[in-house]
């Protein structure tokens, strides 16, 4: 199967890499999406933010467990995985066109026209975090797919469960991009939070939603907010 470096044209910024961890991958036909767990400085054009081979490491190991999580138990709430290639850190997912954040891009940035109840489906994945017990902190709309319909998640190497110990923004700072944290700063700053403070995973939960302000609407975020408790 033939594979491209996989990019969302945004507007204003023309071409930006899918993803600031691993390497995006995309086959020819828009039939196959792979993470790549590599560390490549063409894709990320010089800005690479994961460079040190063990936080890569942790991070694909962190993909594998809780993505095959969600398969196990939640099947219909993530992409099928076609291959899971251990030794070149691949996971190969099958998709339906480019991204859910792409395909509102070229709708005019409208969520609802792309999945018209897309806010239940997304919801119904957070339950499913609840229920398996974790968090998951990548919510940006570029880490869902939508196939048959079905809003599908990824990205699970943000994703921390109950036997993980707490730590601060400032420890994973390296794979929050920079005008994430700028949001996150001025969140944690109006609930009384440091940068450099030990937080737990639920309120970082709650801190996440609250970025994320900015790519849903915020009755959306209130409803997520009061769902998971946060």
């Amino acid at each position: 199967m033939d594979f491209e470096y996989y990019y969302n044209n945004v507007p204003g910024d023309g071409l930006c890499r899918n993803n600031l961890i691993y390497t995006s991958l995309i086959s020819k036909d828009k039939k196959t999406f792979c993470q790549w767990y590599h560390n490549d400085t063409e894709y990320h054009k010089g800005k690479n933010q994961v460079v040190d081979p063990e936080l890569m490491n942790e991070k694909w190991l962190r993909e594998v467990n809780y993505l095959t999580q969600m398969r196990n138990v939640f099947p219909d709430l993530v992409p099928k995985i076609l291959e899971i290639d251990l030794d070149r850190k691949k996971i190969f997912l099958e998709i339906d066109g480019v991204d859910f954040w792409q395909q509102s891009i070229d709708n005019s940035g409208r969520y609802d026209v792309v999945l018209p109840d897309w806010q239940e489906q997304m919801l119904d994945i957070f339950k499913a975090h609840k229920q398996l017990g974790f968090w998951k902190y990548s919510l940006h709309p570029s880490s869902y797919f939508v196939v048959n319909g079905k809003l599908k998640s990824i990205n699970y190497f943000f994703c921390y469960g109950r036997n993980d110990s707490p730590f601060s923004l400032k420890d994973v700072e390296s794979h929050i991009y920079s005008t994430r944290q700028d949001i996150l700063k001025g969140v944690m700053s109006k609930m009384g939070y440091a940068w450099d403070q030990v937080i737990p995973f639920h309120k970082i939960q709650r801190l996440a939603l609250e970025s994320f302000r900015v790519n849903f609407p915020d009755s959306f975020t209130d409803r997520a907010i009061d769902l998971l408790d946060v």
